[in-house]
């Protein structure tokens, strides 16, 4: 009696249906997609980047939506696992954007070195009178306007020292202080327990606020902007594991008949890996090509957002219209609130961590 026999989902071959296994490409038969398979041995295959990246690849910029929408309709031993495609991408981009970020630090050290050498020397020069002033008048005018600096400074020290060490009940980050004067201190070789006294840091402080502190007093002893321009690079990675199931999220309220949430979070890391496919072109271009043109950028970013479009027609399968509309409300959503807030929250770990 002849047993009945069932098609591979993957590679379409037809075989015995008691098989668990498609004999032919290896896929787990009747498998259904789930956050579990989805995810699994994700990390364990990391690095084992195959043929299929380079199956993938094409038809994930030529294509749009076409990969993730074979994916999930089962083909999964054709093209690249969407989570590796992802992680392997944007591996190479923050390496390639690594050459480009050691350029911006020393860039940002050098003008903010600049800026603080230009005030201090501006300070300075206010707090000095003319040579050029000659004579009995000319002394005793220079002594007036000595005199009136002098008086003008201490009210400012004494003004800034009070306002340090008077906190406001109600205010949680009631933080006032004169970096001239910290610049003063930290040169004698004020130790570090004073100077927090002087910014007005209490014993009662909490954490967070201490550590403002803190960091403040770093900052202006290394005077170096980089730094933490380099913290706030190394925190978008992880801040996109946060970023993209949010993504997927608004994509399940928008197309919340389209299946579930691990569908939705395949297209997130296709369309993503995409992204960092251009960004990683731009990138070397930049590198490349000194004074690149503005409006090629603009020309590529144009065409994420046309790629974006066209992948949602393709993937949910609705009109232009319907892509068009809920395209344009997903993206008004995630760039207005989603990413400016991930944004913020980076830049303030950035500067608390550096």
């Amino acid at each position: 009696m002849a047993r009945a026999l069932k098609e591979c989902s993957s590679c379409l071959q037809r075989f015995e249906s008691h098989y668990s296994y498609c004999p032919y490409c290896g896929q787990k038969s009747n498998e259904q997609l789930t956050l579990n398979v989805l995810f699994n041995n994700t990390l364990r295959n990391y690095f084992s980047v195959d043929a299929r990246f380079f199956k993938s690849l094409l038809p994930l910029i030529f294509k749009p939506g076409y990969v993730a929408k074979r994916f999930v309709e089962g083909r999964r031993m054709v093209y690249l696992h969407p989570a590796q495609m992802y992680l392997f991408v944007s591996v190479i981009f923050f390496f390639l954007f690594s050459f480009i970020s050691r350029d911006q630090q020393a860039g940002l050290d050098n003008a903010l070195k600049k800026d603080m050498q230009h005030t201090k020397t501006f300070r300075d020069s206010l707090m000095t009178p003319p040579l050029e002033m000659v004579g009995k008048d000319s002394i005793i005018q220079a002594a007036k306007i000595q005199a009136s600096t002098e008086t003008t400074h201490l009210g400012t020290k004494t003004d800034s020292a009070v306002n340090a060490h008077s906190a406001d009940a109600n205010s949680f980050f009631n933080i006032n202080f004169s970096d001239t004067e910290i610049d003063s201190l930290i040169t004698s070789g004020t130790p570090d327990d004073k100077i927090y006294d002087y910014m007005g840091m209490k014993p009662t402080d909490g954490f967070l606020k201490k550590r403002i502190y803190k960091q403040s007093l770093k900052f202006l002893k290394e005077k170096s902007g980089g730094s933490v321009l380099q913290a706030f690079y190394d925190s978008v990675p992880l801040a996109m594991f946060f970023l993209l199931p949010i993504f997927a999220l608004l994509l399940k309220l928008f197309y919340f008949r389209k299946g579930t949430f691990a569908r939705h979070l395949v297209f997130t890391f296709y369309f993503f890996a995409f992204l960092f496919i251009v960004f990683g072109l731009l990138v070397i271009a930049s590198l490349l090509w000194n004074d690149f043109p503005s409006s090629i950028t603009l020309f590529f970013c144009v065409g994420i957002w046309v790629h974006f479009l066209l992948s949602l027609k393709r993937f949910y399968q609705q009109s232009y219209v319907r892509s068009f509309i809920k395209g344009m409300a997903i993206s008004f959503i995630f760039m207005s609130f989603v990413a400016p807030l991930a944004v913020i929250i980076m830049g303030t770990m950035a500067f608390l961590f550096y």
